[in-house]
């Protein structure tokens, strides 16, 4: 499992799941703030499945 996002990326998706997450939690946004684990995630470990699906290396 090969790192295929870039440090910017990675940057950009940790503050913005972290933002949908804490939207969520702490002041009763909306249900689908929680999708906001994904973009978290992927930037946390540095490799989003859909961009090694789709052959995609922003590295």
């Amino acid at each position: 499992m090969a790192d295929n996002i870039g440090q910017l990326e990675q940057y950009l998706r940790v503050i913005i799941g972290a933002g949908l997450l804490m939207w969520t939690l702490f002041f009763q946004g909306p249900t689908w703030g929680w999708f906001g684990l994904v973009p978290l995630a992927t930037g946390l470990i540095q490799w989003c499945p859909l961009y090694a699906l789709l052959k995609i290396n922003r590295r």
